[in-house]
């Protein structure tokens, strides 16, 4: 094999590792909506790490123990017998080696008195590691997009270049 197809196929490997990492990333994101929303405290758990942190404005858990019994706490399966939704847009993933950070929105859309209303919009902000099970999350902090600066900081904090003068966010150099 010439030097020069020997170097293609290195790169070509790694875009695809790259485009693979970016997926699982965002498979691990987009299972939270329907697992808790099915109420599948279990499942829900494992997609953080032993260490992993979930910040909501209300609510700090930290670990998968936390995080289950939110799932089974009375409050959200009063959520759950009403009719929820919690939907979260793509995320942008940027993936480094072993750890990624994705941005995204949500919704949490409740059903009431026949209709269904947005009760939380939010902004996302999720650390993932690799590890020998695959991706899980390291910390998922989510803000309420209200007005307060912090929501904002983290969806542009996740996007390469976002913060960088005169750069468009997302886009490289």
């Amino acid at each position: 094999m010439s030097a020069d197809l020997a170097g293609r196929l290195a790169r070509l490997e790694q875009r695809v590792q790259q485009l693979e990492d970016e997926r699982a990333v965002a498979r691990v994101i987009a299972a939270y909506g329907p697992l808790v929303d099915g109420g599948d405290a279990a499942r829900v758990a494992a997609l953080w790490a032993s260490d992993g942190v979930y910040d909501v404005d209300e609510l700090l858990m930290t670990g998968p123990a936390e995080i289950a019994a939110m799932v089974r706490s009375p409050a959200h399966q009063r959520w759950i017998a009403g009719g929820c939704a919690h939907l979260v847009g793509p995320p942008h993933v940027t993936v480094t080696g072993d750890d990624a950070i994705a941005v995204c929105h949500s919704l949490m859309v409740v059903h009431d008195n026949g209709r269904f209303v947005v009760r939380r919009a939010t902004a996302n902000r999720w650390r993932l590691r690799r590890g020998a099970g695959g991706w899980q999350v390291v910390d998922r902090t989510n803000r309420v997009l209200d007005g307060r600066e912090e929501a904002p900081h983290l969806l542009t904090g996740g996007i390469p270049g976002a913060d960088v003068p005169g750069h468009s966010p997302g886009v490289e150099p």
